[in-house]
């Protein structure tokens, strides 16, 4: 009876083992092999010398449901393709160097297939896989087929993008068997203005006339630049005879059509100054808003600002030198890092030298000035006069493309978001905080707020202390933004003291809208004046604002600012 059920439990377990090494045995069978089989077998035929072999390759990579067909198809379309001489495997070749030439080696791994990292090789010892005219045209329909039927909607929408300049038979047909098959409304509404400007080059002219009707909306460049290849050759037509009905439709469709992407180009223009007005304005609230606190409270005039911009950006840098490979983390971190240290240092300053000249502006402008000079040698001395570049995160690269001619940057972009939460996180801390409201005694009555016992020389030091720090989280969107150097912050000392005047001293809100407004009036001068021109007329106008207004848009309130 025991010896029974041993040999049961010994059979189960011989079983169990064989049915392990069978998972193992599938497990390590490699996946692109299973999977992928076109693959491995269009890299065979491409490692082949014969131009036939190469040919039957490129159904192939068409079928393949691998990534690295489309970089094989992409780099034979370019020939760029090539074999080495020892052992013919494939690499992608890339610039040329000193020393030779960039490579991405073609690696067929047991459970994987891919591009390596790029290699400084000698051309020689490479031979390049033969391609023709013929094969090159079939390889840019295999691409736009591959990239027409890809899962992406994106993918899709860039293949029907790419395809508008270059519209034949082939690529018509491809695009209408898939449009039968396309379930996304934009990738749907595209494909057809493809269609229709197919017919709008090569139709006859009552097919002219319904594609141009119906192409009148599109911002296409190909679109445009066919509507005045149509109204050049009516025109000519119409010197030498009289036009047909038809034709005198068709000519009226396409210059309606010319105007009408005329109009919006323009609108889509002024939306795109706006923009850059916005983006411009926003660096501007972040320059002017600590400043727009140490003003407002104590009344400085502090000339080192700038230099306290500058810190928070070169904070940014070594804090990216510390992580080179992790460039997001290392511009979150920068964040709380900049605050610090340009606020210690404010805290320092106001301590080591402020605190003596309060009630003398003008020693305060010129001892705040003397400290900007001696941090700019500083960062000198440690960082070089030569300025340095912050690289920005991946998902700050690239552009939003809202249509053909109207794209918005994602840094700039950025830099809108991330000066509007500095703001509210600001307001936040003045109207909830306990800090906040000593800050708001002190500025808008300070004798009575040191009688209610305010320390007003802690208020003093603390308050100038978060306007540093927030000059320092000014210098890590700057850092995004342009080069970092030790005059970095001369370039917005001016500025910031205008944005915070014209708002109104010491009123965030009048910071906000008077650094949003100047941005947007610059860019709108720009195109008139130039850029020099535009900031001139911009202080003259505030020149002349403060002659009606001394306190700026929204002033102060209180006993000692009434007084």
């Amino acid at each position: 009876m025991n010896m029974n059920k041993r040999g049961k439990q010994s059979s189960l377990l011989h079983c169990l083992a064989l049915l392990q090494i069978m998972l193992l045995a599938l497990l390590t069978v490699s996946p692109h092999v299973l999977a992928d089989e076109k693959l491995d077998q269009a890299v065979v035929k491409l490692q082949s010398s014969k131009l036939v072999d190469v040919r039957q390759a490129l159904p192939l990579l068409k079928n393949s449901e691998s990534d690295v067909a489309d970089e094989l198809l992409a780099a034979l379309l370019t020939s760029d393709l090539y074999r080495s001489r020892n052992d013919n495997s494939l690499a992608v070749f890339g610039n040329t160097v000193p020393g030779g030439v960039e490579v991405r080696k073609l690696v067929m791994a047991h459970d994987s297939a891919g591009l390596a990292e790029p290699e400084v090789v000698s051309k020689s010892d490479f031979r390049r896989v033969a391609t023709n005219n013929a094969m090159r045209r079939q390889i840019r329909t295999l691409i736009a087929t591959r990239n027409l039927q890809h899962k992406d909607v994106d993918r899709r929408l860039m293949a029907v993008n790419q395809v508008f300049d270059q519209l034949d038979e082939d690529i018509i047909e491809l695009i209408q068997t898939a449009f039968a098959d396309e379930a996304n409304a934009e990738v749907k509404s595209l494909m057809q203005q493809a269609l229709h400007l197919y017919r709008l080059q090569n139709g006859e002219t009552g097919d002219q006339l319904e594609a141009a009707q119906s192409l009148q909306n599109s911002l296409q460049p190909a679109v445009v630049n066919e509507f005045r290849s149509v109204q050049q050759e009516l025109a000519q037509a119409s010197e030498a005879r009289a036009l047909n009905e038809q034709e005198k439709l068709l000519l009226r469709s396409v210059r309606d059509g010319i105007k009408k992407v005329a109009e919006k180009t323009e609108f889509y223009a002024k939306v795109e100054n706006l923009f850059f007005g916005l983006s411009l304005g926003s660096v501007l609230v972040l320059a002017a808003i600590g400043l727009a606190v140490t003003f407002g409270v104590m009344g400085v005039i502090n000339m080192a600002h700038g230099e306290l911009i500058m810190l928070g950006a070169y904070t940014t840098f070594v804090i990216q030198q510390l992580m080179p490979q992790q460039t997001g983390l290392a511009l979150l971190l920068s964040i709380p890092c900049a605050f610090v240290v340009s606020g210690v240092v404010g805290m320092l300053i106001e301590r080591g030298v402020i605190r003596f000249l309060y009630g003398r502006p003008l020693e305060t402008l010129l001892a705040t000035f003397g400290v900007s000079l001696i941090l700019q040698q500083a960062v000198r001395s440690i960082f070089s006069p030569l300025n340095r570049a912050v690289e920005s995160p991946d998902w700050m690269h690239g552009v939003w493309q809202i249509n053909p001619i109207f794209a918005i940057t994602y840094n700039r972009l950025f830099i809108i978001f991330f000066s509007l939460m500095v703001f509210f996180a600001l307001l936040l801390v003045l109207k909830k905080t306990s800090l906040g409201l000593r800050v708001r005694a002190v500025s808008q009555n300070r004798s009575m707020a040191q009688a209610m016992g305010v320390r007003s020389a802690w208020v003093d030091c603390t308050t100038f202390g978060l306007g540093s720090g927030i000059a320092g989280i000014a210098g890590v969107a700057l850092s995004q933004l342009t080069n970092v150097g030790p005059n970095l912050g001369q370039s917005y000392i001016i500025d910031s003291f205008m944005v915070v005047v014209f708002g109104g001293v010491g009123n965030l809100w009048g910071t906000l809208v008077a650094g949003l407004s100047l941005g947007v009036a610059n860019k709108f001068l720009e195109p008139f004046s130039g850029a020099v021109l535009a900031k001139i007329l911009v202080l003259i106008f505030i020149i002349l604002f403060i002659q009606k207004r001394p306190r700026g848009l929204f002033p102060q309130k209180g006993r000692a600012v009434d007084g």
